[in-house]
């Protein structure tokens, strides 16, 4: 029982979180930058379901990546972590393969950090982790 509420639960809870903040700026705040930069790319913007379940799994591991950076570091080093390696990293990657429309890069650094920095604390605090 301590494994689910000091790992499972907390780790269910800060996908959750994740999910529904990926969901929100993606879909609401600034589906228009990747749907108009596709389009100029000659693509179509990926929004299959099959899409929606891919980005549940990277929810699902960005979540347990915090957890385990979260047994190691401070609640604002954990964020600042989990962001870098989440975020970042994705970032680099995707503008390397020319489909990063670089201007919603305004909203989604600090509601990505805003992000990362919840999960973080929903994980320290449900985990009992003391800074």
């Amino acid at each position: 029982m301590i494994t689910m509420k000091k790992t499972v639960f907390p780790i269910l809870l800060a996908t959750i979180w994740i999910s529904i903040s990926e969901f929100i700026r993606n879909e609401f705040i600034v589906k228009s930058y990747w749907t108009g930069h596709y389009e100029k790319l000659g693509l179509v913007f990926p929004s299959e379901p099959i899409n929606g379940a891919v980005w549940g799994i990277w929810s699902l591991c960005f979540a347990i990546s915090i957890f385990i950076i979260a047994k190691k570091f401070s609640l604002l080093q954990t964020a600042i972590l989990s962001w870098f390696v989440g975020f970042v990293l994705m970032w680099i990657v995707i503008w390397n393969m020319s489909v990063l429309p670089t201007r919603l890069l305004l909203f989604a650094v600090p509601l990505s950090i805003l992000e990362a920095f919840l999960a973080s604390f929903i994980i320290k605090k449900l985990t009992g982790s003391k800074e």
